[in-house]
């Protein structure tokens, strides 16, 4: 089927919708004639925007990313602080949406932090051999605990399972011990994954 000679809607305005379409029925339930319906066009309207379903699922794993926006970053003098407001940020916009999160392993969207990473990675007072453990670290950190509170988020299931504390003593010791909740724990993580730099 051909394109429309002119857009009807926008590309990011349907790449939202499609992202409504996942957070309310899950990436199962993701076609271009669901997300047609929400924005009130026929679905080859869609085509304008996306060769097919998967070009609409990598939109959404943009969309997602951008929307973790940290106001003022510019203003930030210290690199390490600013790497630990964009993982919270980053990890936030995801876990807000943890039926789409799968999408940031299938579609993740290096290609538009490029930019963001010769801007940034200049400023690491470290050796240049270790500005990429830094940017991976942080990004491995940030990628895999949003991933996995998603899933638990999406199950329902409690992130850590319930375990019989005799049989598994010096984890639940760690469990008894921690005063950190997950958000918590996770800001703490990468300040001191940050610190051995």
């Amino acid at each position: 089927m051909g394109r429309p000679s002119k857009p009807i809607i926008s590309k990011e305005r349907a790449a939202s919708a499609a992202l409504e379409v996942i957070d309310e029925e899950g990436l199962d339930g993701l076609s271009l004639q669901r997300v047609a319906k929400k924005i009130g066009v026929k679905a080859p309207s869609l085509y304008y925007h996306f060769n097919n379903k998967a070009d609409m699922m990598a939109s959404v794993a943009r969309l997602i990313l951008k929307q973790a926006y940290v106001p003022d970053i510019e203003l930030e003098p210290d690199w390490r602080e600013f790497l630990v407001r964009q993982c919270i940020a980053s990890r936030r916009s995801i876990l807000r949406h943890p039926n789409a999160a799968p999408l940031m392993l299938q579609f993740f969207p290096r290609h538009l932090m490029l930019g963001a990473y010769e801007h940034w990675i200049q400023k690491y007072d470290v050796s240049p051999e270790l500005q990429m453990l830094v940017l991976d670290g942080t990004e491995k950190l940030t990628f895999g605990s949003a991933l996995l509170g998603a899933m638990s988020r999406a199950s329902g299931l409690a992130p850590l399972p319930p375990f019989d504390a005799e049989t598994h003593e010096h984890l639940a010791t760690a469990v008894t011990a921690n005063a950190y909740d997950e958000d918590a724990m996770f800001e703490e993580s990468v300040r001191r994954f940050l610190s051995a730099f």
